[in-house]
């Protein structure tokens, strides 16, 4: 396992790409509902706090299969973030 400092550094990086991404769709791409926008990347820091938050205060017992569960939970908060910034349009 990872440690948590590290793992907290990649969840960081990561809201902060999908940030950077969803504010350069809302300024650069024409056409863009910006209000949605918005929306998307408050969604964005949310998730970010919630992540952060579940690192730092784990369940203790079963480290692993807490773990597998974040993962797996991070990664579909991830890609439907995703899908909604491609839907922006």
């Amino acid at each position: 396992m990872a440690s948590r400092k590290a793992l907290k550094k990649n969840v960081n990086y990561i809201a902060g790409e999908l940030f950077a991404e969803c504010l350069m769709n809302s300024l650069y791409v024409p056409g863009t509902d910006k209000k949605k926008a918005d929306e998307l990347m408050g969604e964005i820091l949310k998730m970010q706090d919630e992540f952060i938050s579940r690192i730092s205060h784990t369940e203790p017992g079963n480290v692993k299969g807490y773990y597998k569960k974040f993962r797996s939970d991070f990664n579909a908060k991830v890609d439907s973030i995703i899908e909604a910034i491609g839907k922006l349009k």
